[in-house]
């Protein structure tokens, strides 16, 4: 923690430089970390936010050009459908070389995916940085060879930040600038679930007590728990809300008091959360799950819920032995949501307050760009090599 705190006092970085993102998620899919970081990285740099291609029907290849509401640009590829997949990475390099010439320096180049080194890999840019916030390589459908361009990916970073502490442990041996940046809180923008707010139309039939979920539905939820927990507490509600991705819907189970409602706006939660009684991250134990840092839980926190979880490693080390999340298993499930329900919530409000203003996505990103000016400064200072 002695790091975090001296980098904090590095000034941040100042109207003079361009951040060029290239990223596995999309912007407007769901507001997590790489939404966090670089809306305050636009303060004062210009960043650009590149996806993964999208095939649509167009005769030619495109850059699809859009502005988010925090002033970060989004470039979206866009081909036609059945376009060969040997000459997208060609087009993207060719996209990607037009953004670059009318990026002002210093360029800092920002992987949140290491794929992206098929088309990118040729950037000269003045600082490389490796926001690893996920195994990716555990993931559902992983490319195969995601493990050789990480390897390519941590040869060529400055720094390289993790999503959470096990995931630093795993990676701090592959490059000499690994840094943890755990899932961090905006505690204005949860905390309105503790505020007079609106019952949302789709939920506000459903009957009390309710325990809630929220974030992506895919291979890292246990969904076996969720059916067991829905069969074995009849008066409880469960309400899940996310998209449904890489698995089928079909599978996701169904009962009467279980309600899917689908992907919710960012902007949208609290009032959701707001009129839960408890919250739950029903994860299952596996390989996509073994390093996340899940940024719900400090969220649920700030929305002053009392949350129970599986045994995810950062949650039970983080959360759990500071008595902020019950640990719970199949096995005990149902005593752990109901003495969710039953927590008194004065004194635990208190613990929670006082853990959650430790930290902000303000300060992660503050921290984040003291790494980089040292970073920056430090190449500046030091004559460049041929080709970097």
């Amino acid at each position: 923690m002695k790091a975090f705190a001296r980098v904090e006092r590095q000034k941040p970085l100042k109207n003079k430089n361009t951040i060029i993102c290239f990223s596995h998620l999309r912007w407007n899919f769901v507001f997590q970390r790489p939404q966090h970081i670089l809306t305050r990285a636009a303060l004062g740099s210009r960043v650009l936010f590149f996806e993964e291609p999208l095939e649509e029907q167009v005769s030619r290849p495109v850059l699809k050009s859009e502005r988010a509401s925090g002033g970060v640009e989004i470039r979206t590829p866009v081909f036609p459908r059945g376009f060969d997949e040997q000459a997208k990475s060609a087009v993207q390099k060719r996209f990607v070389d037009e953004i670059v010439a009318t990026s002002a320096a210093p360029l800092i180049t920002w992987f949140y995916t290491p794929m992206a080194l098929q088309f990118a890999s040729h950037i000269a840019g003045d600082l490389c940085v490796y926001d690893c916030m996920d195994e990716l390589s555990a993931f559902k459908n992983a490319p195969a060879e995601l493990v050789r361009l990480e390897r390519e990916l941590f040869a060529r970073a400055d720094l390289v930040f993790t999503g959470g502490m096990s995931l630093y442990e795993a990676k701090r041996a592959h490059h000499p600038s690994v840094h943890p940046f755990p899932s961090s809180i905006d505690v204005r923008h949860f905390g309105k679930a503790r505020g007079p707010i609106a019952d949302p139309a789709d939920q506000a039939d459903i009957p009390h007590p309710r325990v809630g979920f929220f974030g992506v539905i895919d291979e890292r939820l246990d969904v076996e728990l969720v059916r067991h927990a829905a069969a074995s507490m009849p008066d409880i509600h469960f309400v899940m809300l996310g998209p449904v991705v890489k698995i089928d819907p079909a599978t996701l189970p169904e009962a009467p008091n279980l309600h899917w409602l689908g992907g919710k706006q960012y902007a949208d939660l609290p009032a959701y959360l707001a009129h839960w009684d408890a919250g739950w991250m029903p994860f299952a134990l596996n390989e996509s799950t073994r390093y996340i840092s899940p940024t719900k839980t400090p969220e649920f926190l700030a929305a002053g819920l009392p949350v129970v979880s599986t045994a995810i490693v950062d949650v039970v080390r983080t959360y759990g032995a500071q008595g902020l999340v019950d640990i719970a298993d199949a096995s005990d499930v149902a005593d752990k949501l109901r003495s969710a329900l039953n927590t008194p919530r004065e004194a635990w409000l208190g613990k929670a307050d006082a853990f959650l203003a430790k930290t902000s996505w303000d300060s992660t990103w503050e921290a984040m760009a003291g790494h980089i000016s040292a970073a920056l400064a430090m190449k500046n200072s030091l004559p460049l090599k041929k080709g970097a």
